[in-house]
């Protein structure tokens, strides 16, 4: 019996290693990279060992997955997704929701959206789908009206009552905070504010409604949804630590959906 005990040991360590799964996750800076590295050290213990793989803006992620570069990505809202699908023939699906991020404007300027100036520059970012969403926080904000029917993909040939005659400067999302000594105020991502540097919470002049669409996502490959690796990701993510660990860090800039 004593000479079946390796034997058994040496199954068992195949067996472990059988079920282990290494996967590369492709994230933007900010939130989505911080949170996704925590999500790494959970799913390790999982058997799931996720490489954390940071893009510089939002259109390579897609790309990447859909060449097989990476086997997931959380970094976009199911509206860009959409977007990326219909435009350039994406076969992605998403698994699962993750946190929404509410957009906020920002000023080196002014304090005060009451204070933006008669034909001041507003930079939003130039992709439809997050420039689409600039244009309705706007709208939200009561700065400009848009034509009915745009949906949530509105651009600026959309707006309707402009009384402040605002000057669109539509520029790389990534770019935003970089220009604001450029701007009189811009639409910036969560993300890339952080990431610059910038908290939402006590820098914004003005803030998105909670109440939108764009929460985000987990995206696979169509036909990966079923993957062994994807459930111990999702459960990583929506994990009570990870949770915590949000609510800690982010003070309510950062809404969890789960």
């Amino acid at each position: 019996m004593k000479r079946l005990f390796p034997l058994v040991s040496a199954l068992a360590m195949i067996a472990g290693m059988a079920t282990a799964a290494d996967i590369k996750v492709g994230v933007s800076p900010g939130e989505h990279a911080e949170i996704m590295e925590e999500v790494a050290k959970i799913a390790e213990p999982m058997g799931l060992n996720i490489d954390v793989v940071e893009f510089s803006d939002y259109v390579v992620p897609n790309q990447a997955l859909a060449d097989g570069d990476i086997q997931a990505n959380s970094f976009q809202h199911k509206p860009y997704l959409d977007n990326q699908v219909k435009d350039r023939g994406f076969a992605l699906v998403p698994v699962a929701t993750t946190i929404t991020t509410p957009m906020g404007v920002y000023s080196d300027k002014i304090t005060s959206l009451d204070n933006f100036p008669e034909g001041g520059s507003m930079g939003i970012p130039n992709d439809p789908t997050n420039g689409g969403r600039a244009l309705l926080v706007l709208q939200q904000l009561g700065l400009i009206k848009l034509a009915e029917g745009t949906g949530l993909v509105p651009t600026v040939l959309d707006v309707t009552d402009n009384p402040k005659d605002i000057r669109f400067r539509e520029l790389d999302a990534a770019q935003l905070p970089r220009s604001l000594a450029d701007l009189d105020a811009a639409l910036i991502n969560t993300n890339y504010a952080i990431a610059s540097g910038l908290n939402p919470k006590e820098d914004a002049i003005a803030v998105e409604s909670a109440d939108n669409p764009y929460v985000n996502i987990i995206v696979v490959r169509d036909g990966d949804q079923e993957a062994p690796w994807v459930q111990p990701l999702i459960d990583a993510y929506h994990s009570s630590e990870i949770k915590a660990f949000i609510e800690e860090k982010y003070q309510g800039t950062v809404l969890t959906s789960w």
